[in-house]
């Protein structure tokens, strides 16, 4: 067997081949940046449900006179809905940007800075969206009940579904959490 020795590369070779590196992880570095638009339409999208929001509350109070109780359960239950919504949004835009755009290092001095802030991982990140999920989940089924008489079986059928499906994997996000931690 005929086999040629490894050429070693020449020190200069060796600094060109490591300025290219260099110069990928840079831009792989900064490449970061691209989510902070996406965090932007985050905000954006809080806006749209702060109209949603204060739709709801206008709908409550013109018409408490005429609605049961259950259409004000239902018209609350609402509220709350759009209320964890935004809060999840909130958690995922800062601990998001935090985690993997920048540090918000001028607020940290903040009074007004929540104790969570810049302590969200990304695994406690997955178990918070997925118990939000959950809740959301349940508050719809919650509304669903309150009108289960014009509610169709099929569609019930679904909501619970999806509701024990969002279950069934945060407590296996929380069990795969519970064992990695354990690792560690």
């Amino acid at each position: 067997m005929n086999q040629e020795p490894v050429r070693a590369r020449a020190p200069s070779e060796q600094g060109q081949f490591k300025r290219i590196e260099s110069g990928f992880e840079h831009f792989l570095f900064a490449s970061r940046w691209l989510m902070a638009p996406i965090y932007l339409g985050l905000v954006v999208a809080m806006g749209v449900l702060l109209m949603k929001f204060g739709k709801e509350v206008w709908h409550l109070i013109s018409h408490v006179q005429s609605m049961d109780e259950g259409q004000v359960i239902v018209g609350v239950l609402t509220l709350v809905d759009v209320s964890l919504l935004m809060n999840l949004l909130i958690i995922i835009m800062f601990s998001g940007y935090e985690n993997f755009v920048s540090k918000m290092e001028d607020l940290h001095g903040h009074a007004d800075r929540p104790d969570w802030m810049g302590s969200i991982g990304f695994s406690d990140l997955k178990i918070k969206l997925i118990g939000s999920m959950v809740a959301i989940s349940g508050i719809e089924l919650l509304k669903a009940f309150m009108n289960v008489d014009v509610l169709a079986d099929r569609h019930l059928a679904w909501l619970i579904g999806i509701h024990v499906t969002f279950l069934f994997s945060g407590l296996i996000f929380a069990i795969m959490d519970k064992l990695q931690c354990g690792q560690h």
